[in-house]
C-alpha cells in the first residue's frame, strides 16, 4: 500500500448502503464526561500520547503545505503540543473545551516565547481560515458530526479540513475487538470504534486522501477540501 493513498468511494473498505444511517460507534458520550477524562489528563497528556503520536503530529503539518499568512484553527489544542511545529509566519488560532489543557497550553507558549498562536477556551470560532484542523479529536467528541460541521463552516471556500483520528479496523477481528474495547478506551480520551466511512458519509465530506500515520499505522490522516 502506498504511504500516500489517494482516497475513492469505489474502494471496498468503505462500501456500505447503511453507511449513511448507521450509528459511528457503539458508545455515546456527554460534554460533561468528555472534559472530565481531559482534565484528569491534563496534567500527564505529553507524556503518555506525547511521544506515541508525536509522529503523526509532524507528518500532517508537513502535508498542510502551510504557506505565509495562512490562518490555521486548531480544534481540540490539548496542551499546544502542536505549537512548536507550525511555521512562524502563519496564524495559528487553538480552541479546546477543557480549561486545565488551555492552561498548559498557554505555559507551553509563553515558555517557547512562540507568538503566532493564539488560545481560546471555547467550542465554535465564526471566522475564515485557509485550514482546519482536528488532531485526534473526533473519537473524542460527543457529535463528530456536528464538530465536522463546524469545522466546514469555518473553512474558507478551497480551505483544507484535515482529520487525524484513530478509525475501526475494516479488518473484521480487528473491528470487532475495537468494538468491544471502546467502552473502556473511551475513559483514556477515544473511543476506539469510530467508523470511518459513516463519519465521512454523513459529514458529507469529500477526503482527497487518507494516509495511515505513527506506529502501529492505525491512524489515519484524512485530508479534505471544502469545496
Amino acid at each position: 500500500m502506498a504511504l500516500f493513498e489517494h482516497y475513492s468511494r469505489d474502494r471496498e473498505d468503505i462500501l456500505g448502503s447503511d453507511v449513511a444511517t448507521r450509528a459511528l460507534s457503539v458508545i455515546a458520550v456527554e460534554n460533561d464526561f468528555v472534559e472530565g477524562v481531559y482534565e484528569k489528563l491534563a496534567s500527564v497528556y505529553d507524556f503518555t500520547f506525547g511521544p506515541t503520536l508525536h509522529p503523526g503530529r509532524v507528518q500532517a503539518i508537513q502535508r498542510m503545505g502551510i504557506k505565509p499568512g495562512d490562518r490555521v484553527l486548531e480544534v481540540g489544542v490539548g496542551t499546544a503540543i502542536n505549537a512548536n511545529l507550525y511555521p512562524r509566519d502563519c496564524a495559528v488560532t487553538g480552541i479546546d473545551l477543557s480549561g486545565s489543557m488551555l492552561e498548559k497550553a498557554r505555559d507551553r507558549v509563553a515558555r517557547k516565547g512562540i507568538r503566532n498562536v493564539r488560545l481560546i477556551e471555547m467550542d465554535a470560532v465564526d471566522d475564515t481560515f485557509d485550514i482546519v484542523y482536528a488532531p485526534y479529536l473526533i473519537s473524542v467528541v460527543p457529535d463528530p458530526i456536528a464538530v465536522a460541521r463546524e469545522m466546514r463552516r469555518v473553512c474558507r471556500t478551497g480551505g483544507r479540513l484535515i482529520f487525524m483520528n484513530h478509525f475501526r479496523s475494516p479488518n473484521p477481528l480487528l473491528g470487532w475487538i475495537e468494538r468491544v474495547i471502546s467502552p473502556f478506551t473511551v475513559h483514556i480520551g477515544f473511543k476506539s470504534d469510530l467508523d470511518l466511512p459513516a463519519f465521512v458519509a454523513q459529514a458529507e465530506l469529500e477526503p482527497l486522501s487518507i494516509e495511515k500515520v505513527n506506529i502501529p499505522r492505525i491512524w489515519s490522516l484524512v485530508t479534505c477540501v471544502k469545496a
